[in-house]
């Protein structure tokens, strides 16, 4: 049913009239929203991502399951040095990380960016710090179930889209309500925090404008805007209850003591923060090796488990030594050298496909380099190669017209309490399906035949 509806949307856009008609609301939308990336468009595409109902609720069921044993890896790690040395947690990261936030939840918010073919369904990160996209896919769903040519679409399938925003708050209050211990008295005010001048500044603005449409004071503010005194954060006269922190943990170190206001409201419990320092534990991609990891299994049910070994790709920290492959004992360098067209190297902590190297598209000079750097960087996964999904979307020239052009799909399902709320899809015409490298996004649109 997918590929005969994918093929009946790009028939429509046969329809001349239809397509430019589509192609002019979707750039007056994009501007009107402000779904702009560092000054370029955010969802250069005519077509949305589809993926059917059935195809979705095994892709909650697997998330969903592998979030548990997740948890279960941070409620081990909180109190097991050995864990988070495995996990390649820094000393400071350590320190930040013991501090209670005051709820449970690891990472209330978080992404999983993954794979889904016809023959698999694969995870090849986890965003689990401050995961990005949430306001932007709920202004992308509104601008495209506007189009004309969605409007002729679902005249034959059903459309179901997501609304993150909603989720989002209610996770922010449900947040706080627990740091409470009881409901809060009053609408709690909401301080977005983060660098000055990030190229996601236009969505804290669509949070920020939700937020205060649905009664809940809210400000975009970044860590040298903050002032702690008479156990209150504020910015300016703005007194803060609860940081929604877009503020990555590798971005605050370098500034910490500079501007300390945020750390000092966090560590004596006068804000609620979200998503708090001790995300940390599980943001870093060697979760994945803890995870793949059979000295760990016991962590895990047989139900997570599986799901592990069906869903999450083998991953290692790269370090000599010995290691495991599914069982068998290896030479982990020797392995890593062996496989490069079946492996990827990756920073252990880093975002926007910084510092990757993909064995499948280096030759062996370049592949002995990369493992070279990856051992005197001293922080580097290496990861198996998953199967990657591959669409043609038709795709925007700078000169205005369409073009149909294949992408790599990664489909990112987001989580709000573990719970699968929402999602959006990522495009390509490279290896790298990341935004910040170049890529692209469209909202993901649930469908079922009429």
């Amino acid at each position: 049913m997918l590929n005969e509806a994918v093929a009946h949307y790009h028939d429509l856009l046969a329809d001349e009239e239809l397509a430019q008609s589509s192609l002019t609301l979707l750039d007056e939308g994009l501007e009107r929203a402000r779904l702009m990336f560092g000054g370029r468009r955010l969802s250069p595409y005519l077509r949305p991502h589809f993926v059917t109902e059935e195809d979705f609720a095994r892709v909650t069921h697997v998330c969903e399951t592998v979030w548990n044993a997740i948890e279960k890896v941070k409620d081990a790690a909180v109190t097991d040095v050995s864990l988070l040395d495995e996990l390649g947690l820094t000393e400071i990261e350590r320190e930040l990380a013991q501090i209670d936030p005051g709820y449970r939840a690891v990472s209330p918010t978080a992404r999983l960016d993954s794979f889904l073919t016809d023959e698999a369904y694969s995870f090849v990160e986890l965003n689990g710090e401050s995961p990005a996209g949430i306001a932007y896919a709920d202004a992308a769903f509104e601008i495209f179930a506007r189009l004309p040519v969605m409007k002729r679409f679902a005249e034959t399938y059903k459309l179901r889209r997501f609304e993150g925003r909603p989720l989002m708050l209610k996770l922010l209050v449900d947040c706080y309500a627990e740091f409470l211990g009881r409901r809060p008295d009053r609408a709690p005010h909401i301080a977005i925090v983060d660098l000055k001048g990030m190229p996601t500044q236009k969505e804290f603005e669509l949070f920020r404008e939700y937020f205060e449409a649905e009664g809940y004071p809210s400000i975009i503010a970044a860590p040298e805007d903050l002032e702690f005194s008479n156990g209150r954060l504020r910015a300016g006269e703005f007194a803060i209850d609860i940081v929604y922190k877009r503020l990555l943990v590798n971005e605050y170190l370098p500034i910490m003591k500079q501007h300390p206001a945020l750390l000092d409201a966090y560590r004596a419990r006068a804000i609620c923060m979200v998503n708090s320092f001790r995300s940390k534990i599980i943001h870093k991609k060697a979760l994945f090796a803890v995870l793949t990891d059979a000295r760990h299994s016991a962590l895990f049910s047989d139900d997570e488990k599986a799901m592990i070994t069906g869903h999450v790709p083998w991953t290692r920290r790269v370090r000599t030594g010995r290691s495991d492959y599914y069982g068998e004992e290896i030479d982990l360098l020797e392995f890593i050298g062996d496989r490069r067209e079946r492996l990827v190297l990756k920073p252990n902590d880093d975002y926007g496909g910084h510092g990757i190297y993909i064995g499948w598209n280096t030759d062996e000079i370049g592949w002995d380099e990369a493992i070279h750097n990856a051992l005197g960087n001293g922080d580097y996964v290496v990861q198996e190669r998953v199967p990657t999904a591959r669409e043609v979307f038709p795709a925007l020239t700078t000169a205005g017209t369409i073009a149909f052009a294949e992408q790599l799909v990664d489909l990112d399902p987001l989580l709000f309490n573990g719970k699968v709320g929402s999602a959006f899809t990522r495009l390509s015409s490279n290896e790298l399906a990341n935004v910040t490298s170049g890529g692209g996004m469209v909202p993901t649109f649930i469908i079922s035949k009429r």
